[in-house]
């Protein structure tokens, strides 16, 4: 009996010093937060921060945390979330059916057919071995941009238009290094050399490259169904018919590369194209019809229902400002994907900042990289939310958002991973 209570004594007295230590640990990561947000480069613009242990769930800090942000790329976060629950694990390239000896086909919103990175051919070799093809463009109900797009960015590499069979990224590829070169040829005839700041026409397929450009172009096109036929017969050398109905009775699916490589090339190079159209792809699990609005829906009726603060989320890619997110939205959705992705998947996908990742220039050699988080930005705002691995061999989850301010977002961001950095050296 004495061994028994002797036993119990120092367990109870074991567990007074861990509440103890973790409590002082915690006053400690709260001091240094606060000394870091008092920094000036914050000013009076308006932030927000939520941190806990991803292991415990235990809450380490909270400033504003309860307050809407505008997301900025970091909504890409929620379409990854929305992907993994909704995607297989190769995406859907294609839909098809068979009526009259005429093989029917509609888009699913798959990126990288022909993409300038992916380069993917998987449907295009297999519709090289049909015969009567007949392409539907009518499945979606999308516009070509997403609501509270900025008009004047047509011409930008960032802003490509959205569509259900998305060709090439639905960009043309310019080169005027040794010759013009352009991809897909179709615009060759329709590209000048010009001293021009102008890119593209806003409202037709003509393009223009400087005489003194050197970096290869992206430049959006205008999107049609005539231009969709127009690209797929050139790809496959054989004609096709544009249909205006598609048969009715069961869709067979052509299944493409996987989904994890286009997760991580929207995370990593924060691609709002490959965001938007994995937005409506996931939306074919949910409706017939290509809706991002579909999508946002179901996601928020279901998987994200418990959030604590109901977001407003309008696209995929976090163009709008009219997205709305509070910090701890996003630290309850990191959280649910480290519980349902395996960590070796999840730190795949995710950007890990360092000299051999998303940072051009590694500004802290002495440091090892502990982060693995996706910024946002847009004017005046920059947003940065993940997990730090601490030194101690702690995972710790966070969103840091800052709106609002009227300094250089390169100030923001140091202060931001001077913030991160201290939670990894002393947590």
């Amino acid at each position: 009996m004495y061994a028994l209570n002797k036993s119990l004594h120092n367990l109870l007295i074991f567990n007074l010093l861990s509440i103890l230590f973790l409590s002082i640990g915690c006053n400690s990561t709260k001091k240094m937060v606060n000394s870091q947000l008092k920094n000036n480069h914050l000013g009076n613009s308006f932030h927000g921060v939520v941190i806990i242990d991803a292991n415990t769930r235990k809450e380490i800090y909270n400033r504003n945390g309860d307050k809407y942000f505008t997301p900025a790329s970091n909504t890409k976060i929620v379409t990854l979330y929305t992907g993994l629950k909704l995607l297989p694990k190769n995406i859907p390239t294609l839909k098809y059916a068979v009526a009259n000896d005429t093989l029917f086909i509609e888009g699913t919103g798959d990126p990288s057919w022909l993409h300038p990175y992916f380069k993917d051919s998987t449907a295009i070799h297999w519709l090289r071995n049909q015969e009567t093809i007949a392409l539907y463009t009518k499945n979606h109900n999308e516009n070509r941009y997403g609501p509270g797009w900025a008009w004047e960015d047509y011409d930008t590499s960032f802003s490509p238009e959205k569509s259900a069979m998305p060709l090439y990224g639905n960009v043309a590829t310019i080169s005027n290094v040794e010759g013009l070169e352009v991809s897909p040829n179709t615009f060759f005839n329709k590209t000048s050399v010009k001293d021009t700041t102008l890119k593209r026409e806003e409202l037709y397929n003509r393009f223009y490259v400087s005489p003194t450009q050197k970096d290869t172009l992206e430049v959006p096109f205008v999107t049609s169904d005539s231009l969709t036929q127009q690209l797929l017969e050139s790809a496959l050398d054989k004609k096709i018919i544009l249909s205006h109905h598609f048969p009715e009775g069961v869709k067979h699916t052509v299944y493409g590369i996987e989904n994890d490589s286009i997760f991580k090339r929207m995370l990593f190079k924060s691609d709002n194209f490959l965001a938007e159209q994995l937005l409506l792809a996931a939306s074919a699990n949910v409706s017939d019809t290509l809706s991002t609005k579909s999508a946002i829906n179901f996601m928020l009726e279901h998987h994200l229902k418990d959030l604590e603060h109901q977001p407003r989320w309008v696209d995929g890619s976090g163009l709008s400002r009219y997205n709305l997110f509070t910090p701890r939205s996003f630290v309850q959705i990191l959280q649910k994907l480290y519980n349902e992705v395996p960590e070796e998947r999840l730190f795949g996908i995710f950007p890990l900042w360092g000299p051999d990742s998303t940072v051009e220039t590694w500004e802290d050699p002495t440091t090892e990289p502990f982060l693995f988080a996706k910024s946002g930005s847009v004017g005046n705002n920059y947003n940065l939310s993940g997990y730090v691995k601490t030194k101690s061999g702690q995972l710790l989850i966070f969103s840091f958002m800052n709106n609002h301010f009227r300094v250089p977002s390169s100030e923001i961001r140091k202060t931001m991973y001077n913030t991160l950095k201290g939670l990894y050296e002393n947590y």
